[in-house]
């Protein structure tokens, strides 16, 4: 039930282009693989990188690092929820918001990324934990259905997203 063969009705569609640009992956193989990418990719990077805006009002490659651990912290809660047979209609979250007042810059990276590796480790047990029948349950957010299964392969498809964005715009 962890492979990605999701119907575009378990997601809303802010979340297709996620979910597409994963193609077809099975899901602990993608979230290991993408959280081995997001490591090798920043752990060396030089200090003055790591706090770099490729234009103005953009997110530093720190706060990007801490928008995703807040991110998927979000998603593996709802699929938390969703998989308990709470189907309250979850609110949204704003992400600008939530990276002006993360304080990421100042934080340490290795600091960073061990809270990434953590909290990557946690969901990929989350999500282990979970029955096909889990897998298949859903709740709202913002009004629109999604899936726990879609919510695992969101919080893949987000990360390697940002990690895109990182490789081409930062790098």
């Amino acid at each position: 039930m962890t492979t990605l063969q999701i119907n575009e009705n378990e997601y809303a569609p802010f979340y297709k282009n996620y979910i597409k640009a994963l193609g077809t992956v099975e899901l602990f193989d993608v979230l290991n693989d993408s959280l081995d990418d997001l490591l090798n990719t920043i752990q060396h990077l030089p200090k003055e990188k790591l706090t770099y805006r490729y234009q103005e009002g953009k997110w530093t490659i720190k706060e990007l690092v801490q928008h995703i651990i807040d991110a998927e912290r979000v998603l593996s809660y709802r699929a938390l929820r969703f998989s308990r047979n709470d189907a309250t209609d979850l609110p949204g979250f704003n992400e600008d918001w939530y990276v002006e007042n993360s304080n990421g810059n100042d934080r340490n990276i290795e600091e960073l990324l061990d809270e990434f590796t953590f909290v990557r480790n946690a969901s990929i047990q989350l999500f282990k934990s979970f029955t096909d029948e889990m897998y298949t349950l859903s709740g709202a957010i913002n009004g629109s259905d999604m899936s726990v299964r879609a919510l695992g392969f969101i919080i893949a498809g987000h990360q390697v997203h940002h990690l895109k964005v990182i490789k081409e715009k930062y790098l």
